[in-house]
């Protein structure tokens, strides 16, 4: 829009401009306003105090499983294979039929034998009757005693005989019998080494294939001289004494972050390994469903017995480390994050024993720790611990919860 020209020929801005300009000034200076910084609110954080559970101190060791029984199925006579009757790998049963070896020619040597029990028996039951005749004779003054010792005599040879033959009538049955070789227990069978056609157990016993049985399972595991001299210490118990109290112990294996596996102490050697300075134990476990194979990888767990005490336990995502050690992060009265250095106990399931750094009346962050910084504010969440649950919302009969020991 052209402007107005003064007398003195200087142009003049319309007064709508200067309107406008006083609309656009006042606009900024509301934004302006609107636009001032306000600092977010304190980030939040879950918190709980911690538990008071009573624990028991326990210790871990490493080792491997092994089955229960192992046997080596052989050909104990000499014979070709004619049957293989089962797969690869299967589960089997005590007695089930699972090589068997030619046949005829044991057969056949058991009737054999058969017949030579019945001949001396057949012999023998003639001179006893003889021996008999001939008595009488000699009595009657009839015959020579000379006869008469000569039956008997032949009485006592042809029973010796019939109890040779009918030793060798037993071993001819036990060597038919060698020709089916059943499983000695129930367990799981191996490959089988030798094909149906070969002949085995000639001049020696061939190995045909190997059972496990593996429902229990050991596991074995060493413990040191020094845990080993502190164990009996605070227990007072020798390792021959406790393998008489079936002891607890725990099982993880290799894909498993706790103990899920329960068993039992079983067995301590009677020396220690010169050579390690250790002392062999063995664990069993039961394994019905087979999922645990033998020469796995295991943790085991063992407490210590008679060293049950109430403690401190907080959860484990509460833990952090640093290069002083494991700290958990605390909201005071004023909702302000503090650092607290501690001190570990034993692991119990997911939780951590607090040996020492706390009291119980802390509220540790359990949740949130990101964004929890020392000396900074937060919107703390309190998340109440089982002894306020119980007495909130008690627990219905039956389903209380159960101790925290290992």
């Amino acid at each position: 829009m052209p402007g107005n020209r003064t007398r003195s020929g200087i142009m003049r801005k319309p007064a709508g401009w200067a309107v406008l300009g006083g609309v656009l000034a006042a606009a900024i200076l509301a934004c302006g306003d609107r636009n001032v910084y306000a600092p977010p609110p304190p980030p939040r954080v879950v918190a709980a105090q911690p538990s008071r559970q009573p624990v028991v101190d326990y210790l871990t060791f490493t080792g491997n499983t092994q089955a229960i029984k192992t046997v080596q199925l052989k050909a104990r006579v000499q014979g070709f294979l004619e049957k293989i009757l089962f797969k690869d790998g299967d589960l089997v049963k005590k007695g089930q039929l699972l090589f068997l070896i030619q046949q005829n020619t044991y057969q056949d040597q058991l009737q054999q034998a058969e017949a030579q029990v019945l001949q001396q028996k057949a012999n023998y039951d003639h001179a006893v009757i003889e021996t008999a005749r001939y008595t009488r004779l000699v009595q009657q003054k009839a015959a020579a005693q000379l006869d008469l010792d000569n039956w008997k005599f032949q009485r006592d040879a042809f029973r010796a005989g019939m109890l040779a033959a009918q030793a060798a009538q037993k071993l001819a049955q036990l060597n038919l019998d060698y020709t089916q070789v059943t499983a000695p227990f129930d367990g799981r069978i191996g490959r089988h080494l030798v094909d149906v056609g070969n002949l085995v157990g000639a001049g020696e016993f061939t190995l045909l294939a190997t059972v496990n049985q593996i429902d229990p399972l050991y596991v074995y595991f060493t413990m040191n001289e020094r845990d080993l001299l502190r164990v009996t210490g605070l227990t007072g118990l020798s390792p021959a004494q406790a393998q008489q109290l079936n002891i607890p112990l725990s099982l993880g294996l290799a894909n498993e972050t706790e103990y899920p596996h329960k068993g039992r102490f079983d067995f301590a050697s009677i020396s220690l390994t010169p050579t390690t300075g250790t002392l062999l134990l063995r664990g069993i476990f039961p394994n019905p469903d087979g999922k645990i194979l033998p020469g796995a990888f295991a943790r085991v767990r063992v407490p210590i017995v008679g060293t049950e005490k109430t403690a401190l336990v907080v959860p484990e995502v509460a833990l952090a480390y640093d290069q002083l050690g494991p700290y958990v992060l605390l909201v005071n009265e004023n909702n302000v994050v503090q650092h607290r250095s501690v001190k570990l106990g034993v692991r119990v399931d997911s939780s951590r024993v607090i040996q020492a750094g706390l009291t119980g009346d802390e509220w540790v962050i359990i949740q949130g720790q990101i964004r929890a910084f020392p000396g900074k504010k937060v919107t703390p969440i309190r998340k109440p611990g089982p002894e306020e649950a119980t007495k909130t919302s008690p627990q219905p009969a039956g389903n209380q919860p159960g101790k925290a020991i290992p």
